[in-house]
């Protein structure tokens, strides 16, 4: 039951407030819509609101704004077409389609805020969990439980600030301040520079110097405004992440098995609501920055193919023609059911006991 009751919060969430972006943008823009459906198929209920009907339909996976004029073979009466979505300008146009996803992405903000403001930001601490034998650092004399508070006098707060600057520094000597117990020393490491494995399994040449985190975290609290900042940087770096990996997977470089769908959401969705509510609603914004990456993709049908011809119209100067961008909507739709075909594939394959895989945030 909490998996069902946290799936149907999570995804409402995120659909309501996706569509309503289109619906709020729409009607600012003077768009009349005709129907704001969460779910797909046939409408269940619903309330009729002047000219638009709001209402849940038969099937849950999705919500859509329907909009005057939005199809090519609608007919407008020219009373009508003040309000018909094709009638308008590209670029307003452009600004109902993309409400969508910032939509998604403004949520992914003000949710990240709220958590960092009432529970803190976790951080991983620079404390040195294990030293590989025959390396820089343990040459230089590191040893587990050390806690490195500077390199070359630049101040380390974080285990991610300590990767960084390694990085940044390259092959050059390194002075680390050092807290180890009760005394704070001074070390020199020289790192190596050797081929090691980024988070997509990719191989890259890297300086290091040979230590692994202790896994051990702080809470560190902040005061609304900076919770809004850090939400901010959480949000854009979530974004180019999850733009990298829709690129690795086109490279093949991830494989495909590593795609989920709503099953393996529904899991995930069960998993942080029994660990607690700030923990499911820092999920939710996982996955509202991930649902507007993804709306965001040029594929037609979804909200980025339509921003792709929109773009494409306002550099020509000229509306594409209604044919091809029916032929590009079939084709859009095509490799979508192929997708949804091959997530649910891989989320059933990791319900079987065999398959020994389980679901990764």
């Amino acid at each position: 039951m909490t998996t069902i009751v946290s799936t149907a919060v999570v995804l409402g969430v995120l659909i309501f407030v996706h569509e309503l972006g289109h619906f709020l943008v729409a009607r600012r823009m003077g768009v009349t819509v005709l129907r704001f459906s969460l779910g797909f198929g046939p409408r269940v209920f619903g309330i009729q609101c002047g000219p638009t009907d709001y209402c849940l339909s038969l099937i849950p996976l999705g919500g859509y704004v329907k909009m005057l004029g939005e199809d090519a073979e609608d007919e407008i009466s020219e009373e009508d077409k003040a309000g018909s979505f094709s009638h308008q300008p590209v670029g307003r146009r452009l600004a109902i389609v993309l409400a969508g996803p910032l939509a998604n992405l403004v949520l992914a903000v003000a949710l990240f805020t709220g958590v960092f403001a009432v529970s803190g930001i976790p951080t991983l601490i620079p404390e040195v969990g294990g030293v590989a034998p025959g390396s820089p650092a343990e040459q230089a004399g590191l040893q587990a439980g050390d806690r490195i508070l500077s390199i070359n006098g630049r101040p380390v707060e974080d285990w991610d600030t300590l990767s960084r600057t390694i990085e940044e520094l390259g092959n050059e000597v390194l002075t680390l301040e050092v807290r180890r117990e009760d005394d704070v020393l001074s070390l020199q490491v020289e790192p190596e520079v050797r081929e090691v494995k980024n988070i997509f399994g990719e191989s890259v040449q890297r300086p290091i110097i040979g230590i692994t985190a202790s896994g051990n975290f702080e809470v560190r609290r902040v005061n609304p405004l900076l919770a809004g900042y850090y939400s901010l940087v959480q949000t854009w770096n979530l974004s180019k992440l999850f733009l990298l990996t829709v690129v690795k997977l086109i490279q093949r470089v991830l494989p495909m098995e590593t795609l989920g769908g709503p099953i393996m959401i529904a899991q995930l969705a069960g998993q942080q609501a029994q660990e607690g509510l700030l923990h499911l609603i820092h999920f939710t914004a996982l996955i509202s920055v991930n649902l507007a990456i993804l709306n965001l993709l040029p594929i037609p049908v979804l909200d980025g193919g339509h921003i792709f011809f929109f773009l494409l119209e306002a550099v020509l100067r000229r509306p594409i023609s209604v044919r091809k961008m029916e032929m590009a909507q079939k084709v859009g739709m095509f490799v979508l059911i192929l997708l949804m075909v091959f997530v649910f594939y891989n989320d059933i394959m990791r319900l079987l006991p065999e398959s020994g895989e389980a679901p990764v945030p």
